[in-house]
């Protein structure tokens, strides 16, 4: 008897990070899944708000510091000026690949249908209330209603 391999029919990411190389990740699996017919939620927590807070999402960085991928030293990624212009250069990158800004591709992953939601602890711990997000956040949430939204799905955390 043979048995049709399941499909994968939802997942919850996990948006934990704050910096440029630790945001587009999730955003491309959500966006992806979305793009596949698979329903998607983001759940941004920690330093992952800043992708979704008014004042800080268009001030997202590269981290140089001890970041392996890059191939630096760490002495070199902490020189001053060093984050701004490998930030400057990976925009720079990304741009010939037409990827969208982290501002440009929440809100598309948002208009797919796909849930944007913010930590509720992560928001009372940075002082954050829903309007100090972006318009397409659904809703703050606590991590047992994450749990409970994420019922049946893969939960994926970058």
């Amino acid at each position: 008897m043979s048995t049709a391999p399941a499909t994968l029919e939802k997942v919850s990411v996990i948006v934990s990070k704050g910096s440029l190389d630790g945001i587009y990740p999730p955003l491309i699996l959500a966006n992806g899944a979305r793009a596949e017919g698979i329903e998607a939620d983001l759940f941004f927590t920690f330093f992952g708000l800043d992708a979704i807070t008014r004042r800080r999402q268009e001030q997202i960085r590269l981290a140089t510091v001890g970041n392996p991928g890059l191939h630096l030293p760490t002495a070199l990624g902490g020189l001053p000026g060093m984050s701004a212009a490998m930030t400057r250069y990976m925009e720079w990158k990304m741009e010939q690949f037409d990827f969208p800004s982290i501002p440009e591709f929440v809100e598309m992953i948002a208009d797919t249908g796909a849930g944007i939601y913010a930590c509720k602890a992560s928001t009372d711990l940075f002082g954050l209330g829903k309007d100090d997000l972006i318009d397409c956040v659904a809703d703050i949430i606590t991590v047992g209603e994450f749990y409970a939204r994420a019922v049946g799905s893969q939960i994926i955390y970058t």
